[in-house]
């Protein structure tokens, strides 16, 4: 993690971030994004830069209704994962979020370990306000979810 750089998201780094996603989709891990998807959410993400300036990892912080906002799509490079920097994009997405205002931080994920490292309990999907299902109906999944829920702990929260 050392040399590691966090920026906002160019339109330039979309190609990496869908292929990125992609990968983990494939392997079952996380849901698919089509490129379209990543354009009209790229305000959203946040990518993590090596020294050599190589996107190896992104994540989003998705606003979902009042003061709620969702962490999705952190994906790492295979090869730079166990360097904290799938943390270091949740703790920094996190942070973007209250300095939005944000109450409660939840997700949607294949990876309760992870999440869980990094401050989240799981929740049943029923806690959360129907508003968090929109992009739900576009999922090829639906209406069979199987992703779990989960909301940062010791954050305030409406849920």
């Amino acid at each position: 993690m050392n040399d590691m750089k966090y920026r906002k998201a160019k339109f330039a780094d979309t190609e990496t971030i869908y292929e990125l996603i992609r990968d983990y989709a494939k392997d079952g891990i996380m849901l698919p994004r089509s490129r379209n998807t990543l354009y009209e959410t790229l305000r959203d993400m946040i990518v993590a830069e090596d020294a050599e300036g190589r996107v190896v990892g992104v994540g989003g912080l998705h606003i979902t209704w009042d003061s709620m906002a969702e962490i999705r799509s952190v994906a790492v490079d295979p090869e730079a994962k166990r360097q904290g920097i799938g943390s270091g994009i949740v703790k920094r997405l996190i942070q973007e979020g209250r300095e939005l205002g944000v109450k409660t931080v939840f997700t949607l994920t294949y990876q309760p370990e992870f999440f869980s490292a990094v401050g989240f309990d799981m929740v049943s999907k029923n806690d959360l306000p129907h508003k968090v299902w929109k992009d739900c109906i576009d999922c090829p999944k639906f209406p069979d979810c199987d992703e779990i829920a989960m909301i940062l702990r010791n954050h305030p929260s409406e849920v």
